[in-house]
């Protein structure tokens, strides 16, 4: 058999990586509960947490808050222990069916120690957010393998595409399918480009994350396993150098030698800072991108829309996925959820 088919498979990744078997949580129905936490930065806004409930209530969703949601310890949405508590409570809570972050920040990171994995996996529910909450997806699916998603935290802006994909992944059993950037009003001036860096198809389950949180949980126990996966990254609001460091930290690890493709997101604004650039001369992003990751032997497609971007995509994580950079399209060949 072809290793690369093989790394493609299911079984064949697990057996080569040891990873534990997926397990997928149940489909959110309208009617269910869900729970609402802060693993990140605090949020003790009441006009922010009046959004956050809309949200939930515009697809039907009754809420239940964290006991610790309103809590602040500094920038931190309370102490490790109480965010570990609320976690734990969640998923412990058989009235819960999925449990979403309110915010992202910073923080997430502290908790993978203390999380208790056995509970998490024994108690399997939809786990979604992006950007900070990138390190509670890579630990809690490393440890259990259980599916979480990459998608929107309840304070994103929840364009009419934003909508359309949280509903696909979180409220059908059946595989999202393919999925690209949102139709272009003016093809001439997009407002989301995708560009082919490195044409070719590939196929592997999805790992997706912020490319800050991925470098800074490298050489812990909770680095990401980029083996056969189409690994998909993005960040917001670094300079290029920056990004230049990350990625190229990446390359070093051999992160891109191991994964069956790659695909980044938007990044926004990740330019020089107006009046105050990290050099006095400055490379575009793209062209630090072209650099590290043109010279690839996989797939490299970039500009799709999810993480920091005001259309944002709903990821399942650990599901089958195959990638198309010259047509600039990623199919989730898996659904997420189950019945």
């Amino acid at each position: 058999m072809d290793r690369r088919v093989f790394l493609a498979s299911g079984v064949g990744l697990a057996a080569q990586t040891g990873a534990p078997k997926l397990i997928r949580p149940r489909v959110l129905k309208r009617g269910d509960t869900v729970g609402f936490v802060t693993p990140s930065t605090y949020v003790s806004s009441p006009d922010e947490l009046a959004t956050a409930l809309r949200t939930a209530e515009y697809f039907g969703l009754k809420v239940k808050m964290g006991a610790n949601v309103r809590k602040k310890t500094g920038y931190l949405g309370g102490s490790i222990a109480e965010r570990v508590a609320d976690l734990h409570a969640m998923f412990a809570d058989p009235s819960i069916a999925a449990i979403l972050a309110i915010r992202g920040g910073y923080g997430s990171a502290q908790l993978l120690p203390a999380l208790d994995y056995e509970l998490i996996r024994k108690h399997p529910k939809i786990l979604q957010g992006y950007s900070d909450i990138t390190a509670l997806h890579l630990a809690i699916h490393q440890k259990t393998g259980l599916v979480t998603f990459h998608g929107p935290v309840m304070l994103s802006g929840f364009t009419p595409y934003t909508i359309e994909h949280f509903r696909r992944a979180l409220f059908e059993t059946t595989p999202i399918g393919n999925v690209t950037n949102p139709k272009e009003s003016n093809p001439l001036r997009p407002a989301h480009t995708l560009r082919t860096v490195r044409g070719g198809r590939a196929r592997g389950p999805l790992v997706a994350g912020n490319l800050t949180l991925i470098s800074t949980t490298m050489g812990t126990p909770y680095e990401i396993d980029a083996r056969g996966k189409i690994l998909c990254i993005e960040d917001v609001g670094e300079e290029p150098y920056s990004m230049d460091r990350m990625l190229t930290q990446l390359r070093l690890a051999g992160k891109f030698d191991q994964a069956a493709g790659v695909v980044l997101g938007e990044c926004s604004r990740c330019t020089p800072r107006e009046f105050r650039p990290g050099f006095d001369s400055n490379l575009s992003l793209g062209e630090v991108i072209d650099e590290i990751l043109g010279g690839l032997k996989i797939p490299v497609l970039t500009g799709l829309t999810f993480g920091h971007t005001s259309d944002q995509l709903t990821l399942p994580l650990g599901c089958m996925a195959a990638l198309d950079a010259d047509k600039g399209t990623l199919t989730i060949e898996e659904a997420g959820v189950t019945a």
